[in-house]
């Protein structure tokens, strides 16, 4: 049911479907989204690309079981507009920022899709950073198809065998607000004691009815927020014998800079290179590219 005086963003909810060796992940951001978007002023083709990002960070973070993970996405290329994308999750918050040439992208005739933004030579890393025991696990494939959904299901496909559908959209709205909505499915991982990372299956008989049904998720659905994650479950799956609703996540900005980090950074420079990144006041400022904060840090402190 569709009730006005929902409002249901920023938060993302789990839930299995153990008939059909199934898992999921659904989440939608709002404040969250607008929040880092207007930091920046993207211009409406990078700021559909982050927004988009940010949702599949919030869909693939939300999935670690370390809580105090972190999740990194990163698009790169040498030759094309976008030359960095970056995002990444720890503890259900989300941070971003994008480098483009703003001077190319103006010229280009249709700035919207993955091959316009980056040309022929990206790649995405997907990196999982488990804080309890230290381990890393990174994987890096070519950036295809038209949409970073579509590059991230490539992702788990090549990188991790995990069966995977995703759906993720971005939209203004009603007020003018940024909204962003997502939607991953994956098959049931026949799991090894002690792995974090895991293998599925050889055969999947009952994945083809889970990802045909996901397929049927509307991308309007996704960013409308007065439809509450739970009823979208529900659309999606009420026929099947059993569905569990995981805890869900509640989701936030977050930007781990701060005076004392980024003098920490700074000291680690000779003393020279200090004297030469100072002003005429003494005074170097520095920049966060996640949230466009300025720091200004007298170098006689560092």
């Amino acid at each position: 049911m569709t009730d006005p005086m929902i409002v249901d963003c920023d938060r993302a909810l789990g839930f299995t479907i153990p008939a059909r060796d199934a898992r999921g992940r659904i989440a939608r951001l709002g404040p969250v989204v607008s929040q880092v978007l207007t930091a920046h002023d993207y211009p409406p083709p990078v700021e559909a690309l982050l927004g988009e990002a940010l949702t599949l960070g919030a869909l693939i973070g939300a999935t670690l079981k370390d809580a105090s993970g972190q999740l990194t996405m990163q698009a790169q290329t040498q030759t094309g507009i976008v030359r960095l994308m970056v995002c990444d999750y720890r503890g259900g918050e989300l941070r971003g920022y994008v480098d483009y040439d703003a001077d190319r992208l103006a010229a280009l005739a249709d700035p919207w899709g993955l091959a316009a933004l980056f040309g022929g030579d990206a790649y995405l890393a997907i990196t999982f950073d488990l804080a309890t025991t230290g381990e890393r696990y990174q994987g890096i494939v070519p950036l295809d198809g038209t949409t970073l959904a579509e590059a991230v299901e490539s992702y788990f496909a090549q990188s991790e065998q995990i069966p995977t559908l995703v759906r993720a959209a971005f939209a203004r709205g009603p007020g003018g607000d940024h909204v962003a909505g997502g939607l991953l499915l994956q098959h049931l991982p026949d799991g090894e004691e002690g792995r974090e990372r895991l293998h599925t299956q050889l055969d999947h008989p009952e994945w083809e009815r889970v990802a045909i049904l996901g397929r049927t998720m509307g991308l309007d659905e996704l960013t409308d927020s007065t439809l509450s994650l739970e009823t979208l479950v529900w659309r999606l799956f009420n026929e099947e014998e059993e569905v569990r609703l995981l805890p869900h996540l509640t989701l936030a900005k977050g930007c781990r800079c701060s005076p004392d980090y980024i003098a920490g950074v700074l000291a680690k420079f000779p003393p020279a290179e200090q004297a030469a990144m100072a002003d005429e006041d003494g005074i170097i400022t520095v920049d966060c590219a996640f949230c466009a904060t300025k720091f200004p840090i007298r170098a006689a402190s560092v």
